[in-house]
């Protein structure tokens, strides 16, 4: 069970603690909510060190136990997927929340590992869909830079004059409706990451400050004077052919290699297909699916799929398989590919 809700006295001589023991026992992931009357709060303290998840006082209304409810399946769900994840790193098949067995994910785990202890500016290249953005969590999360702040932002869904606001911030009276001071993403990173995704859509005049920043470390807010001093990684990520946009002059030659000072590429998931089952299995769990397992009829089905969307097409795909499973192991039947 993912969830059991007890009261601490059950009568007949039983307890709630007797539910909860054996709970646990068989699967400790299993959260215990104790449900306790007025002068049984005692008891349900005792119980929240022996584990329990929760306890709730009566009288209480729906909306409060469905709170705590979702609460609870919910840390019961993060528990579960952090346990598996692990399981994968010992195995040698994870880094962070990267998964992959095949010999290409093993080597960008191994080159990670270099990487993520450096401050050295990092350029991701791969296809949409292929994670470019797990790899700059895993990058942050590995680094000395972990305790600090993680901010991403896609460079390609925001127009020029909103980017540059996002990345720079702006003193107050700096344009038309700058009513307050806004903080942008560099000074919001700061100590930490800033990720920037889709970094071939950014414009010719963002990219000129971009530019100043990784030189001089110091950021200007728009409609300011005074040059604050950032303490950032910078890590950027493309799906385009940067070297194909500096041959048309719509990215700067001297922005890339500011950014490229070290390369990751991504493999497409077709290019490691040895890990699509392995990846299914994670996205299962993570749904909540009651049979996680990947039959060997339906992973030889997955591994020849040529995955034009990558992982996020297998996300959505096992999704889709759940829903026409109906909570039955999957079947080669229930993917339309």
């Amino acid at each position: 069970f993912d969830l059991v809700l007890t009261d601490p006295a059950l009568g007949r001589g039983a307890s709630g603690m007797d539910v909860l023991h054996p709970a646990k026992a068989a699967r400790p992931e299993t959260a215990v909510v104790m449900i306790t009357a007025h002068g049984s709060e005692r008891i349900a303290v005792e119980a929240m060190k022996s584990g329990a998840e929760d306890y709730l006082p009566k009288p209480f209304d729906n909306d409060e136990i469905r709170l705590v409810v979702r609460r609870a399946l919910e840390r019961t769900r993060l528990t579960r997927e952090n346990r598996w994840l692990l399981e994968q790193v010992q195995r040698g098949c994870g880094f962070e929340n990267l998964i992959g067995s095949g010999p290409a994910m093993q080597g960008i785990f191994a080159t990670l590992q270099k990487v993520a202890e450096t401050d050295l500016t990092v350029l991701v290249r791969g296809e949409s869909g292929t994670g470019k953005e797990l790899v700059a969590h895993a990058l942050h999360q590995r680094s000395p830079r972990r305790q600090r702040p993680f901010v991403a932002l896609s460079c390609g869904a925001l127009p020029e004059t909103l980017l540059e606001d996002e990345l720079f911030g702006h003193e107050k009276g700096a344009f038309t409706g700058a009513d307050a001071r806004r903080i942008g993403r560099f000074e919001l990173a700061q100590g930490g990451t800033l990720f920037l995704d889709e970094i071939a859509e950014m414009g010719a005049d963002v990219q000129a400050k971009l530019l100043r920043v990784l030189e001089e470390r110091k950021v200007t807010r728009l409609g300011g004077t005074n040059a604050l001093d950032v303490d950032i990684r910078v890590i950027a990520a493309t799906n385009r052919d940067l070297g194909a946009a500096i041959s048309r002059g719509s990215f700067r030659d001297d922005l890339y290699y500011r950014l490229n000072v070290f390369p990751i590429h991504v493999p497409p998931l077709a290019a490691r297909s040895e890990d699509v089952p392995l990846l299914a299995e994670y996205f299962l769990r993570e749904l909540r699916y009651p049979h996680p397992q990947i039959p060997p009829l339906v992973a030889q089905t997955l591994r020849t799929h040529t995955w034009p969307g990558n992982v996020r097409e297998l996300r959505n795909l096992i999704e889709r398989a759940t829903i026409l499973a109906q909570g039955q192991p999957l079947a080669p039947a229930h993917f339309a590919l």
